[in-house]
């Protein structure tokens, strides 16, 4: 059966089936009025259909189509089964969907369109909202179509619906009958934006109820009730650390420790948000908490914070992060920070050899190791802790949920999780990603940074952009140059790492002392030349996105992106955000051709700002949640009729939807409630297996 190739077995299969668009073909212009920019459907008949050959055994496909009126040119390239359906089809009417553009002999022209015969029944019915239905090789539109339009008829109405009558009524919401019948055949945009939305309020509410009785389940368990506030200076734990005069809660001699341990001052941010996760600490509850700051915002210090009092109270801290450039960076800094106190840190990833491996194995066995940093490998077998009362983990979003809860198992009880991300996350998309968590926001930079100066430059102005940082390196400042690959490609065309090494330091720069680091590298290799970069010995520093995170060079204070377009904005942001580390000024060049829309619009907005939420909600629009996350860490969302963007008052009203009902019935045990706890089980099973390799 040729719908089994669609993965479409049952009759509720086709209804859950959607549309990916409509047709509107109620008002089809004629061909002569069709404008270049604008996604159209037409409708004609095809005039002529002409298979052209190209380099490489690649076709060029071009059929005419023609209303009596005008006329537009379809193209398909490399898709010569096209050519063979369009070959017995001259003379007859097809109706085709795409983008509207302008050839290069000024005629208009459609690539790569949908398209469908119009058979003679289609005539009478034609006037309509046609529903469009993602296919596969082999499968006509035409019989997805019958098939979707019989099942919303005659089934629609059998298909129970979950959600109780007292909730659609509350949100305004129509059956699910209702809305897949209307889905399949709406008679209005209007249906069907209705129904699209009923749909969509149903996959955020199963999604937010996961996550709330993930949240509950925590609040349930017995974890660590650190005394901070005795060690802070109060005997009775407060609510909220600072809801204590100021005096007396930073007169004890945690805060002491605090102000020797950190060269500097705290900012308000910093200070609001350690006094959440203290008292989150102090709570016999595990904390729960996602921290997220801008890059240079001061999450270590943050973390430093809770892993003191952690160990201040007699417990290990263990903080894992994604990379070992990332976990060395972090060990560098907390040592430099704790070793002055008596507190020692210690550091597991897999470059170590066997011998330095059972070592720190050992250490953090028998509690000689205070905190321990690493990546993946502490969660390996073999890993184990005397006492672990507080885990930290950066860059969450490259971690999957198994990966954590690895991490918490590895301790007696059950840990306190601080979670924190230099990527600063949406609001929708924190509803929705980290709605289990308590979510603290460090908005605020450390006095004297002084904000980084963005510039976009064209290929052809390079010369200019080194003479720029010529000037910047005789005055004792150094530089990054990131490629976005390592190796020179022919299929990629591309400024590769290599290759610009070789250049700058043999032909633009070779008065300068110039690195190279790329994942590639062996990994006593890449420690070397980061040693070398952070001690000054290099002036320039080529790399690819291995620098992405967790490198602090405070002299570095000009960053060259070559094929910036080929980044993404949050990325983009992250490494700029390698510079501006210092209280000198700090400038990051962007360098690139773009040659669409949507990556100059890139370039556009990292050049307006530097406030990394603001550039977060655009990447969102841009590219969606699942290039921002990752494939398999987005995958906990498995939305497919809603939308993050243009949903997100449909996202709060199904949060609060998901609390209200689990305030009545936290366990979803209620008999009308059966069918909403299958489905939650069912989102929560599929959430359990995604783990970040």
């Amino acid at each position: 059966m040729l719908l089994a190739k669609l993965g479409l077995h049952t009759v509720r299969d086709v209804l859950y089936h959607l549309p990916t668009r409509f047709e509107d073909r109620r008002e089809i212009p004629p061909l002569m009025f069709l404008r270049p920019g604008l996604a159209s459907t037409v409708r004609g008949r095809l005039k002529e259909v002409n298979t052209r050959s190209l380099r490489g055994g690649k076709v060029l496909i071009q059929a005419v189509l023609t209303d009596g009126k005008g006329e537009v040119n379809l193209q398909w390239f490399n898709q010569p089964w096209v050519a063979k359906n369009l070959q017995n089809l001259r003379g007859r009417e097809i109706v085709a969907f795409g983008l509207v553009r302008e050839g290069y002999r000024g005629e208009l022209e459609i690539n790569s369109p949908d398209w469908e015969v119009l058979e003679d029944e289609d005539a009478d019915d034609f006037a309509r909202l046609v529903p469009v239905y993602r296919l596969t090789e082999g499968v006509p539109q035409r019989l997805v179509r019958t098939a979707a339009r019989s099942a919303a008829q005659f089934f629609a109405s059998q298909v129970p619906d979950p959600l109780p009558a007292s909730l659609l009524s509350a949100h305004g919401l129509p059956s699910l009958a209702w809305a897949l019948q209307r889905l399949h055949t709406p008679e209005t945009l209007e249906e069907r934006d209705r129904a699209r939305r009923r749909l969509a309020f149903e996959e955020f509410f199963y999604l937010q109820l996961a996550l709330q009785m993930r949240r509950l389940e925590v609040g349930r368990e017995i974890g660590v009730a650190f005394p901070i506030s005795r060690l802070a200076g109060s005997e009775t734990p407060p609510t909220t650390l600072f809801g204590l005069d100021q005096a007396v809660a930073e007169g004890g001699s945690l805060w002491d420790e605090v102000h020797r341990m950190l060269p500097f001052e705290l900012t308000g941010a910093q200070r609001r948000v350690i006094g959440e996760v203290w008292a989150d600490m102090e709570r016999p509850q595990p904390m729960n908490r996602l921290v997220q700051g801008d890059v240079g915002s001061g999450k270590t210090a943050v973390a430093a914070c809770a892993l003191l009092a952690a160990v201040r109270c007699g417990y290990q801290g263990a903080l894992m992060a994604p990379t070992e450039i990332l976990a060395e960076q972090h060990a560098i800094n907390l040592t430099r920070l704790f070793d002055p106190l008596g507190v020692r840190v210690s550091l597991l990833v897999g470059k170590l050899t066997a011998q330095q491996k059972r070592r720190a194995q050992t250490q953090a066995a028998n509690g000689e190791a205070q905190i321990c940093v690493g990546t993946h490998a502490l969660i390996q077998e073999g890993v184990s802790f005397s006492h672990l009362g507080l885990v930290v983990i950066d860059e969450q979003h490259r971690f999957g949920v198994l990966q954590r809860l690895a991490l918490r198992g590895k301790a007696l009880a059950n840990p306190d999780v601080l979670v924190m991300t230099a990527t600063p996350i949406p609001r929708t998309l924190t509803m929705a990603v980290y709605g289990d968590l308590d979510v603290s926001v460090i908005d605020e930079l450390p006095p004297g940074r002084k904000p980084i100066k963005t510039h976009w430059r064209r290929t052809n102005e390079r010369d200019k952009v080194y003479e720029g940082v010529r000037k910047l390196l005789a005055e004792g400042r150094q530089a990054y140059f990131v490629c976005p690959a390592i190796f020179d490609s022919e299929k990629l065309q591309t400024q590769a790492a290599e290759d610009l090494h070789f250049r700058l330091l043999n032909e633009v720069f070779p008065e300068a002392r110039v690195g190279l680091l790329h994942g590639q590298m062996k990994p006593a290799e890449k420690e070397r030349v980061m040693s070398d970069f952070r001690a000054g010995n290099l002036d320039i520093l080529v790399a690819t996105v291995v620098i992405e995170v967790g490198v602090d060079v405070p002299n570095a204070t000009v960053m060259v992106i070559e094929d910036a377009h080929r980044f993404g904005l949050a990325q983009l942001h992250q490494l700029r955000g390698r510079v501006g580390r210092g209280s000198d000024q700090s400038f990051c060049v962007l360098i690139a051709d773009a040659k669409t829309e949507e990556a100059g619009r890139r370039l556009d907005i990292l050049v307006s700002t530097t406030d990394g939420f603001r550039i977060a909600e655009a990447d969102l629009e841009i590219r969606g949640p699942g290039e921002l996350l990752g494939v398999r860490q987005s995958g906990a969302l498995d939305l497919h009729v809603a939308d993050l963007v243009r949903d997100t008052d449909l996202l709060e009203k199904a949060r609060q939807a998901a609390i209200t009902l689990l305030t009545e019935d936290a366990t979803l045990e209620h008999p009308g409630h059966a069918a909403i706890l299958e489905r939650v089980r069912s989102r929560r099973a599929d959430d359990a297996a995604l783990v970040v390799t």
